[in-house]
């Protein structure tokens, strides 16, 4: 019974919040990293962009005003992830927060002394565990091209990260994935990337991978769905849970 209402509410969410076709098309052209995608995965894409953009309250913050293309251009990025797990992965939250460019943070730091202090960071974006998402415009507006960075498709990542509780690089796995595996390879190569850059050596994923395992699972994630043969050369067995776990392989059509 609950899952023909579900199915109802989803008809008719569709049905009455169709996209135009000239938008779709021209937000479409702004994204590189959907080339390849067949018909019918666009279409699937087509209609969890709907079910995003209705779901959540999408805010403009210091002046930034947003169009209906530009909530689009956010959400087909968002939901690239979720494309064969469906929109109940963003569950549980209401708002995408948009400000005009990079925002001040707090956060409270602990020195080498136990002393605590207050310092201001200047984030592009942010993902809360109890609430939603916030993306710097300027950035996510060109985070569609495909150089390996993708503001958009990591903090809706640390969205999927945080399911099961902290963001700590752990997905909530489907039963064909080995928690054990996933731990042993996630981890051997979070090591491996770190012990590449305290060497001094130039690695072509993102140092601030190395930030934490929750940041290795967000970055790594990005390289994936923009450059997944450098993933997949690098770190093979992390490409290898990536295409397990999101249940599609951007090499297929990106190369």
């Amino acid at each position: 019974m609950l899952q023909w209402i579900k199915q109802w509410r989803e008809r008719r969410i569709l049905r009455n919040n169709p996209i135009d076709e000239r938008d779709w098309q021209q937000v479409l052209s702004q994204l590189p990293l959907l080339r390849g995608l067949t018909d019918s995965e666009l279409s699937q894409l087509r209609r969890l962009a709907i079910l995003f953009m209705h779901d959540k309250d999408f805010v403009g913050i210091q002046g930034q005003v947003l169009t209906g293309n530009m909530a689009l251009l956010i959400a087909l990025q968002a939901c690239l992830p979720i494309l064969h797990l469906g929109i109940d992965w963003y569950r549980g939250w209401s708002s995408v927060i948009v400000y005009p460019a990079a925002f001040k943070a707090s956060r409270t730091e602990v020195d080498q002394y136990g002393i605590a202090h207050e310092v201001e960071h200047d984030l592009l974006g942010e993902a809360w565990s109890h609430g939603g998402v916030i993306l710097a415009w300027d950035d996510t507006a060109h985070a569609g091209v495909i150089d390996g960075h993708n503001l958009v498709i990591h903090e809706f990542v640390h969205k999927l990260d945080m399911l099961n509780g902290a963001a700590d690089g752990f997905f909530p796995l489907p039963p064909e994935i080995s928690p054990k595996d996933w731990h042993e390879t996630f981890s051997g190569a979070y090591q491996n990337l770190t012990d590449r850059l305290a060497r001094g050596e130039r690695t072509p994923i993102d140092r601030y991978a190395a930030t934490n395992a929750a940041e290795f699972v967000a970055v790594t994630s990005e390289v994936f769905f923009e450059l997944p043969t450098l993933l997949k050369s690098e770190y093979p067995d992390v490409f290898r849970l990536y295409v397990a776990f999101y249940r599609q392989n951007p090499e297929h059509r990106l190369t």
